[in-house]
């Protein structure tokens, strides 16, 4: 059996162009390589450096990247290099220090479809999340411009309070701020990311969206989306939507994905309203406490 090293390295802001570069690098043309995409770590280099570094981790062989992941709590998000596919060895070793990095207790792991890492994690006890899947849905046929009759406008520091009032309206207990937006909008994956917001027509900020690209001629994701409680159910949702993905085509994304829990139908109706369809249902695979 062939020795095997397997390098694990914490990245905080400054470093993390290094997880998006790969990530980038794994991402197909027509939808999302699995539960972690470039924009995932942009939207997360909101925080500050330490919770970065702490949940941020690039998995090195003697050739580069094969791995990146990303911890929200007691969850494991990974992305992986297409080579992992056709190496076992590497696969299982991966696995072993995913659930490492996990600790003991209840977890988690989000793996892209049909990995060899998630068929180790299978062989040592873990099984698919019997509750909720998340729904990967994808459109490909961009609009070319924003919605005819909605006031839709990039988010610059003019309107950061408002996109901030948005967001945290739509998600109960959300941490967002102007500095954290600044701190999203000042990182390495600045260039990455595209925001709009849709105001009413007296000039209410109603919902707002956050697209991300990855590199050129790939998919973009949407992450995050919301629609202002007061605002739901005239459209802004789907506006905004609309709005972000026109600008994603125009940088060059060759479709957009996004991802939501089953259970959330109103996303998912958002989604398929605005142009996106299913193509996935994705189960995270649990480990009960040792």
């Amino acid at each position: 059996m062939r020795a095997m090293k397997l390098y694990e390295r914490q990245v905080g802001r400054a470093e993390a162009l290094v997880a998006i570069a790969a990530l980038a690098a794994w991402t197909p043309t027509g939808r999302t390589g699995g539960p972690l995409h470039p924009g995932d770590v942009g939207w997360h280099l909101r925080f500050e450096d330490a919770l970065v570094r702490d949940a941020l981790r690039v998995w090195s062989d003697a050739s580069g990247p094969v791995a990146v992941t990303l911890t929200d709590g007691p969850v494991l998000h990974a992305g992986m290099a297409p080579r992992v596919t056709a190496d076992r060895a590497l696969a299982d070793l991966l696995a072993a220090r995913f659930a490492q990095v996990l600790g003991d207790g209840q977890a988690w792991c989000a793996l892209p479809e049909g990995s060899p890492v998630g068929a180790a994690l299978v062989r040592d006890g873990w099984s698919p999340d019997p509750d909720e899947p998340w729904v990967l849905l994808v459109c490909d046929d961009l609009p070319p411009s924003a919605p005819a009759g909605v006031r839709a406008v990039a988010v610059d520091e003019a309107v950061a309070a408002e996109r901030v009032a948005v967001q945290r309206a739509a998600f109960e207990g959300s941490t967002f701020t102007v500095q954290r937006w600044q701190a999203m909008r000042s990182s390495v994956a600045a260039s990455l990311c595209l925001e709009a917001l849709v105001l009413t027509p007296g000039g209410q900020p109603a919902a707002a969206a956050t697209g991300w690209l990855s590199a050129p001629g790939r998919c973009g994701l949407l992450e995050p989306v919301g629609t202002h409680p007061e605002h739901r159910g005239h459209g802004y949702g789907r506006a905004v939507v609309r709005a972000v993905c026109a600008r994603l085509r125009a940088e060059g994304a060759s479709a957009v994905a996004v991802r939501t829990p089953s259970t959330n139908t109103a996303a998912v109706a958002l989604y398929r309203s605005a142009g996106f369809r299913e193509v996935a249902r994705q189960r995270p695979l649990r480990r009960l406490s040792t």
